[in-house]
């Protein structure tokens, strides 16, 4: 690793209001990666090194790197360590459909358990998906959705804070009194507003310490990790990642011809 990656990394972390000492850690690594002060293909740091140049605890970079994994910015090999990836992943969800009708169906009484809505800075993953740069406001919505009474997945959307339709979502982020939806509802049901075309990927992970508490699950229990990417106007609009524990069971993907 060169000097001015190391220097880059020994930058003080900036505090952000809301904003996980995880995210942080990895908006910095995954800023290097994208400006190749970490090249493609390159051999990452350790967790010690890692933990040492950006003064957090191990820990937090555990979380910073799985987080950077389930995006496809880094990958692991077993016995050797963590590699940059070789390509970066492609912004682009071929079927526009909100998480939790995704779950859902005839049977099942799904609900959306907000746990935030705010405004902050985007992230190196997220800023290109909404179509911002990095560090510029962007809308965060968190929540968690429950069937039957139990959780299965934990959804995190984002879309950028200076959008035309910024006041209806503030106010829809605001009306505690109204049943809790999706954002991709809450755009959905916006007049005047197309959305699409799009990407939905899909890669495996384990949910980690912190997820693991709003799931009711083991850190280690591995999660489906959905990452779906909306356009709109044919410019990038929306993302959202969806971790789906595996007592959510079968998903069905609606295809056409």
């Amino acid at each position: 690793m060169t000097d001015n990656a190391v220097q880059f990394l020994s930058r003080p972390l900036v505090s952000q209001p809301g904003q996980p000492l995880r995210v942080m850690a990895y908006s910095r690594i995954a800023e290097a990666i994208r400006t190749k002060l970490l090249p493609p293909g390159s051999l990452l740091p350790t967790e010690t090194e890692l933990g040492t140049m950006m003064d957090v605890s191990r820990t937090v970079i555990r979380e910073a790197l799985m987080l950077l994994e389930e995006d496809g910015l880094t990958r692991a090999r077993r016995g050797v360590g963590r590699f940059v990836a070789d390509t970066l992943p492609r912004i682009g969800i071929e079927h526009i459909r909100p998480f939790d009708q995704l779950l859902g169906g005839q049977d099942a009484d799904i609900q959306v358990k907000r746990m935030a809505t705010l405004t902050q800075p985007a992230s190196e993953f997220v800023a290109p998906g909404v179509g911002i740069q990095p560090d510029e406001e962007c809308f965060f919505w968190e929540s968690v959705l429950i069937r039957n009474g139990e959780p299965v997945a934990h959804l995190q959307e984002n879309i950028a804070a200076g959008i035309p339709e910024a006041d209806a979502v503030t106010a829809a982020a605001n009306a505690p009194a109204l049943p809790a939806s999706t954002l991709l509802e809450v755009l959905s049901d916006l007049p005047g507003l197309s959305l699409g075309p799009g990407e939905c990927e899909i890669s495996l992970s384990t949910v980690g310490p912190s997820r693991a508490k709003l799931l009711d699950l083991r850190p280690s229990d591995p999660v489906l990790v959905l990452t779906q990417y909306v356009r709109s106007k044919n410019a990038p609009f929306y993302l959202a990642k969806c971790l789906v524990a595996a007592r959510a069971g079968h998903l069905s993907v609606i295809q056409s011809s």
